[in-house]
């Protein structure tokens, strides 16, 4: 067999193992979905009114909480991805710290497998919670412009976006050195979202803010998904989303197997 044939069944192995630890726990999915649903909850009841106001064109809206549950659920989409992707960093720095992943460097299995493993473990959980804020959002209301090409759109913009920060959350997992230290690493990229245009249009920041805002990940990311379920082309803001999760990908693919060749157990 080839080189790629090995790594992609030892990652297959990897991912049965994975999986199979989601489905003995699966308090475990549900705490990490519950965050994105009590967001998307608590900003459309007790802030959409108002927030659904300021929007363009919001003042004269006969429903600004129904209008900011449109502009809102693309963002509670990505704060799901973004959630599921913070619980890998936790799993793969427990693995470390407890010796696992020492004794998967001294098995004759591809280098990058134990890491797929978890990551494709963690994509299947993605898709998972996609679905489910997907139906609860529907049923507060929201509705899609979208044709099937659009919702095509939006989920490959998701799970490419799952992919590259799920391997950022990776690499962090095995440089914190301990599960705690690994609770707390990602933490940016759950606060990320509150600095971009998630929540509210950039143009309503102050200028400085607005500038960092607009020019950090997560922004062209949203407002492609906007795009895509609103039936409007993503423009340029395509290019950037893509490109910036290819580059985080790119990298955090790197920087992971790099460290986990060095790591040992604590």
């Amino acid at each position: 067999m080839s080189t790629l044939t090995y790594t992609a069944r030892d990652s297959a192995t990897l991912l049965r193992r994975n999986l199979r630890h989601l489905v003995r726990y699966p308090s475990l999915t549900l705490m990490i979905i519950g965050m994105p649903v009590v967001f998307l909850l608590l900003f459309v009841y007790v802030f959409g009114g108002t927030l659904g106001a300021g929007l363009p064109g919001g003042a004269t809206s006969t429903d600004p909480r129904a209008d900011y549950l449109l502009y809102l659920t693309p963002a509670i989409l990505v704060l799901t991805v973004v959630s599921v992707a913070n619980s890998t960093a936790i799993l793969v720095a427990k693995d470390s710290t407890e010796g696992i992943i020492d004794r998967f460097r001294t098995l004759l299995i591809a280098r990058s497998a134990p890491l797929t493993g978890h990551v494709l473990a963690a994509m299947a959980q993605t898709v998972f919670g996609l679905v489910v804020v997907l139906a609860i959002a529907l049923g507060l209301g929201y509705r899609s412009d979208a044709s099937l090409a659009g919702w095509a759109g939006a989920a490959a913009i998701l799970l490419l976006m799952g992919w590259a920060v799920t391997w950022l959350c990776v690499a962090l997992g095995l440089a914190s050195g301990s599960v705690e230290a690994a609770s707390n690493a990602p933490m940016p990229l759950i606060l990320l979202p509150f600095l971009s245009s998630a929540f509210v249009p950039t143009d309503s920041m102050p200028s400085g803010l607005a500038w960092v805002a607009e020019h950090q990940p997560f922004t062209p990311i949203i407002e492609t998904l906007r795009a895509f379920l609103d039936g409007r082309a993503p423009g340029s803001d395509l290019w950037w989303a893509i490109g910036w999760c290819v580059l985080i990908t790119v990298f955090c693919f790197w920087w992971a197997t790099r460290l986990f060749g060095r790591v040992r157990a604590s």
